[in-house]
């Protein structure tokens, strides 16, 4: 009898669901879109209600799809959950009961909290704990802010949950977390032990007991469906759950990286950057957690842009109503129309260099002040170059962290695969390609992190071989050759683009200063 398994991934601004079947053909699809709350300039937080209905609509949406073509409930084996990463996680209580929303990756309020932490506490023995740095990005300072600024709810916090363990623990009443999202926490994990860091904790300022006991690897079960909930979803009683962990990871296996030295790009709401490396090196500049397979020997390390479809968004929301009007008229996408323009334009859209950081800045820069900046603007600009700025912009912005692996960047595949929405746009891809000198790799089944977490469950539970799973369920097709001409007018635009932040930094200070933060 055939076995299916499906594959969820809660992101930023939508969740997916998918079923495959053992060999990765994909059966069924569904998604749910949304969007994180911003209330104040460097907040982004989210209600576990509206991540938890998400996931109940596009999994119920999926189990119909099957069942209609001739699924049976009890060939639907399992299911395997890839979230966003969560910054502090959901603050629950003894139940697991939401009690305050989750401030996510994208959540640079602990900005004092930073401050505190780089005044105070041993920065060289905190790294050689945990394996990352001091940001307001890492969610433990996000659960220092809670601690300091909302007192009543820390009081009443059990544990901080991120998202797919708080899921599971809805289907089945078990408690665990996996160790890439408990290493992506930053400060309270012990990368070489493998488990939270009693020490590291006391040096930060954090409560050992708020942390989950239970750790798990990304392909473990953590506990089976319950009646109620297998009922609700249309699922049989019992089927295992399989943690899952970290979207950016999962999308980074779904698009192939299984050693030390592969990477892939992933473009969506945000920019990250990964490759793996062994246990024993080190991330430095980079964020550093367990790979979510085989991540007892393997590092994930990845950089990452704060904004990257998320400024492009941004930027056609504000601006760009006239071109959208007009794409509706035409019955085309008014990313379409604004890319043909874009596209008839030069590297560097003449002479016009983008800072994306509008949500302040992730690594290499660690700036949660730094501010998006257009810098070169004239008279003979048009939206058409902005837009093509922004997208060169996110491209740089990739470049940059690709750059702050030095050396060890001489040991990794020579091509860069790249998943995320902005596969899309073949403008992208070349831009991309023609900024890193990469050739640029796309999946052509465009399911990426559902098609990680579907494979990581079917991993689990023992339905695939060890050989399928290097063999993976994706493929991937080359879209872009770097252009040499255009590679080198890049790297003369980059340098400027380097050099824009530290000589714009005091004045980025200064304006954040004035709005508030």
């Amino acid at each position: 009898m055939d076995k299916y398994i499906i594959g969820v991934d809660i992101g930023t601004q939508s969740t997916k669901a998918l079923i495959a079947g053992t060999g990765g053909r994909v059966l069924a699809q569904a998604s749910v879109a949304y969007h994180p709350d911003t209330p104040k300039p460097l907040w982004a937080q989210q209600d576990a209600q509206v991540w938890l209905e998400a996931f109940l609509r596009s999994v119920r949406e999926c189990v119909a799809q099957a069942l209609q073509q001739g699924v049976r409930q009890e060939q639907i084996a399992g299911l395997c959950i890839s979230s966003l990463y969560g910054g502090a996680g959901i603050p629950v209580d003894a139940d697991c009961q939401p009690l305050y929303p989750c401030l996510i990756w994208m959540d640079r309020r602990a900005t004092a909290e930073t401050s505190m932490i780089r005044r105070q506490v041993d920065l060289q023995r905190l790294f050689a704990i945990t394996g990352n740095g001091v940001d307001s990005y890492y969610g433990f300072t996000k659960m220092l802010w809670i601690k300091h600024h909302e007192p009543q709810i820390w009081e009443k916090t059990a544990w901080f949950l991120p998202p797919n363990s708080w899921i599971a623990h809805y289907l089945t009443g078990e408690l665990a977390v996996d160790h890439s999202s408990a290493g992506n926490i930053g400060g309270v994990y012990d990368m070489q032990r493998h488990c939270w860091s009693d020490e590291a904790l006391a040096m930060v300022g954090l409560d050992a007991a708020k942390m989950p006991p239970r750790l798990l690897e990304s392909t473990d079960v953590v506990g089976t469906v319950t009646a109620d909930k297998a009922a609700l979803l249309g699922l049989s009683q019992g089927i295992p759950i399989v943690l899952g962990g970290i979207d950016a990871a999962i999308a980074t296996f779904a698009g192939g990286v299984r050693k030390p030295g592969d990477h892939v790009a992933m473009l969506g709401t945000s920019m990250c950057w990964g490759y793996l490396q062994t246990e024993t090196e080190s991330g430095r500049d980079l964020v550093c957690m367990p790979y979510v397979y085989k991540g007892q020997a393997q590092r994930y390390v990845f950089g990452g842009a704060a904004t990257a479809g998320g400024a492009v968004t941004w930027f056609v929301e504000q601006f760009c109503q006239a071109e959208q009007a007009l794409a509706a008229q035409q019955g085309v996408s008014v990313y379409t129309l604004l890319e043909q323009q874009a596209a008839s334009l030069p590297p560097g859209a003449h002479g016009l260099v983008f800072l994306p950081y509008l949500m302040g800045e992730r690594s290499p820069v660690w700036d949660a002040h730094a501010s998006g900046t257009f810098a070169g603007l004239n008279l003979t600009h048009t939206r058409a170059h902005l837009y093509r700025a922004v997208i060169e912009g996110i491209a740089f912005a990739l470049w940059h962290n690709m750059q702050a692996v030095g050396e060890r960047r001489q040991g990794l595949d020579q091509r860069l695969v790249v998943v995320g929405g902005a596969v899309n746009s073949s403008l992208w891809m070349q831009i991309i390609a023609d900024v890193t000198g990469y050739p640029v790799y796309t999946i052509e089944e465009e399911v990426e992190a559902a098609m990680g977490a579907a494979l990581l469950g079917a991993v689990g539970l023992g339905l695939v071989s060890e050989e399928q799973v290097e063999q993976g369920w994706t493929h991937v097709a080359c879209r872009a050759i770097p252009d040499e001409q255009a590679h080198q007018a890049y790297q003369q635009l980059f340098a400027v683009y380097e050099g824009l932040y530290p000589a714009m930094r005091a004045s980025m200070h200064a304006l954040a200063d004035m709005r508030g933060g």
